[in-house]
């Protein structure tokens, strides 16, 4: 019951603060989102991370009766800008010491949460490689991932003060790893085949 109650209030104050978020992001990015009727009400939201700005703007895309819970790297709570949004909203981890702790805690999370938001490559750095945690993550739960892709039309990251670009956000059909996986060989080693899962998700997620 106390659970429950917990989930109501963030509920309530997810979309108190994606309302408030929403005319800042609408306006600093002129927001156009298309594809948001392909939302299920469950599944693994999976976008390229490019910039701090990604996280608001997906929940003022999905609005803010779609709860949104992230998994967050434990270093974003030394910054006291996002540290209580992420102690509200996201589920912590330590990605650069990912272990069963971490896992469980992640595990528990993304049943709980109607739709769990991912960044595959973990990191805003260019070049970096997605990782399969959202691979895994989907074949353990038995839910569809969302493609999304954040379509900036100048800048992004953003140049301050001035330089914000207008933003589409596309929102893809959800797609299940069985459908992902095509023709990929059935024996292929686990590790092998997570890493092409998760580069093919991307290569999908670009192409939207």
């Amino acid at each position: 019951m106390r659970t429950w109650v917990a989930d109501r209030v963030r509920d309530v104050l997810y979309g108190l603060s994606v309302l408030i978020a929403w005319p800042v992001v609408a306006g600093l990015f002129r927001l156009s989102v298309r594809g948001r009727r392909n939302l299920r009400a469950q599944g693994i939201l999976v976008a390229p991370h490019r910039s701090y700005w990604d996280i608001v703007i997906l929940c003022v895309a999905c609005g803010p009766f779609r709860r949104i819970t992230f998994l967050a790297r434990r270093g974003l709570l030394r910054n006291p800008l996002f540290a209580p949004f992420v102690w509200g909203f996201a589920t912590v981890i330590d990605r650069e010491a990912f272990g069963r702790d971490d896992f469980r805690r992640a595990l528990h999370s993304a049943h709980r949460a109607r739709l769990l938001g991912m960044f595959p490559e973990g990191t805003t750095r260019p070049g970096a490689r997605p990782k399969p945690g959202a691979i895994r993550f989907a074949e353990l739960l038995g839910r569809p991932l969302i493609p999304v892709n954040v379509v900036p039309r100048g800048p992004y990251p953003p140049r301050y003060p001035f330089g914000f670009p207008r933003i589409e956000v596309r929102i893809g059909l959800p797609i299940t790893v069985h459908e992902l996986a095509g023709d990929l060989p059935p024996d292929l080693p686990r590790p092998e085949r997570h890493r092409l899962l998760a580069d093919r998700l991307m290569a999908h997620i670009q192409a939207l």
